[in-house]
């Protein structure tokens, strides 16, 4: 009879290990998936801070162009900020954010070419705290 309890505490045990390891597994995949989500929007932030670079050099022909860079960066903070709950990358997330209302204001305000470097600097802290 007490071989037959053993086994069973035995089972019992390797089965609460088995679900202890599975979570474990999944809750690192969950991070690793995060971190790689963070890296692939910050990458794409980088693609639309290159475009408002470009679009601020030829804002003379083409003034829609800083508008439209202007929102797919927007597009892009949103969905980092609702990917993670990392405080570093929320952090640069919102000075991102900032520089790039700072940018959107002084478009408005007829600055044609508005100084981005704000939004460049923001961008590079961005893909800082992404890289794992």
């Amino acid at each position: 009879m007490a071989a037959s309890r053993r086994r069973r505490t035995a089972a019992a045990a390797a089965t609460l290990a088995a679900v202890a390891l599975t979570a474990g597994l999944t809750t690192g995949c969950d991070a690793v998936d995060k971190a790689l989500d963070c890296v692939q929007t910050a990458d794409a932030i980088a693609d639309s801070v290159t475009e408002l670079q470009q679009a601020v050099e030829n804002a003379s022909d083409d003034p829609t162009q800083l508008e439209e860079s202007l929102d797919s960066i927007d597009k892009n903070l949103g969905e980092i900020g609702d990917k993670t709950d990392n405080a570093d990358v929320n952090k640069a997330v919102k000075d991102l954010d900032k520089a790039v209302d700072n940018v959107r204001t002084a478009v408005e305000n007829g600055d044609n070419t508005p100084d981005i470097s704000p939004v460049t600097d923001a961008a590079g802290e961005l893909t800082k705290v992404c890289t794992p």
